[in-house]
């Protein structure tokens, strides 16, 4: 475990995503085994309480479900073929922008989504029948989501494919979304819906980005500070209740790479690190520090 979670901490913001859904899938699919063998339906408990309902009553009472949904999947290939995506066009994304905004975008895509699915299924006459049992789970929304922002941004980038050649991203961008506005008519016409919301969301955060406007910034200014506060609670206790002081020293970069020491001026300085610039902003060796903090 101390090994999984060390790979976890030094990773970047894209590989622990994917950690986070492979996570959830295993956790799922772990408990749905052990309760079939002693005949119990775990996998329905676990899905509906942690999927997003398309009903308002049902969601007043399972607030969580909107963050939660989009870090659950029910099958193999539907987080296989998620995990695929989020890897090769999170990549591109990361060379476009950075880990902010990734974590933005796929937050905010995956809330765009949940919101769009709610509404429509309240809306429309043609859901009422299945209003009261209908849910949606999936990355799906926060993926496209962060394909729609890249194609946007970056229009003409192209990617090669087996036995089909150079195709550029703004057409693959183009066809996911035709593609779920055709079968918003099927079997899984919320996930489609939820798939546009994603999209919906994307478009708006490039075109307020090129007008100057980051909406990424609020978000992880809450999100920092979240996380600092609670790395910060966990460390101290972690470390036998030892008092640390803030060093005030703002040369975050001047550590050695290859020699840096659990030591209190090491960690005075990535916790001001964190404090002035965010977690994601932490190299590999600094994280590891800090996951060793932890373990102390």
């Amino acid at each position: 475990m101390k090994k999984i979670k060390s790979i976890f901490f030094s990773s970047n913001l894209l590989i622990r995503l994917i950690y986070i859904n492979i996570a959830f899938f295993l956790a799922v699919n772990l408990l749905d085994t052990f309760y079939f063998l002693f005949n119990f339906n775990s996998q329905n408990f676990i899905i509906e309480y942690f999927s997003v309902p398309s009903s308002i009553n049902k969601l007043l009472f399972r607030i969580w479900t909107p963050i939660s949904y989009m870090f659950l999947h029910e099958d193999f290939l539907h987080i296989l073929f998620n995990m695929l995506w989020l890897y090769w066009f999170g990549k591109i994304f990361l060379h476009l922008f950075d880990e902010k905004k990734l974590l933005t975008v796929y937050i905010y895509s995956g809330l765009s989504g949940a919101f769009l699915y709610i509404l429509s299924f309240n809306i429309f006459p043609v859901f009422h029948e299945t209003l009261i049992f209908s849910r949606a789970l999936g990355a799906s929304a926060s993926v496209l989501g962060i394909v729609i922002a890249s194609a946007i941004y970056r229009p003409n980038i192209s990617l090669r494919f087996l036995f089909i050649g150079d195709i550029k991203i703004k057409y693959i961008a183009i066809f996911s979304v035709l593609l779920d506005i055709l079968r918003i008519n099927s079997d899984n016409s919320g996930g489609h819906i939820a798939h546009l919301g994603g999209a919906i969301f994307a478009y708006f955060f490039v075109k307020k980005l090129e007008k100057g406007e980051d909406i990424s910034i609020k978000f992880n200014l809450f999100f920092d500070k979240f996380l600092s506060f609670f790395i910060k609670k966990t460390s101290f206790k972690a470390s036998k209740n030892k008092s640390f002081r803030y060093s005030k020293n703002k040369d975050f970069n001047s550590f050695s790479q290859d020699s840096l020491e659990l030591n209190e001026k090491n960690i005075d300085k990535i916790l001001d690190k964190i404090k002035e610039t965010g977690y994601t902003s932490l190299n590999k060796k600094e994280k590891e520090l800090l996951f060793k903090m932890k373990d102390n």
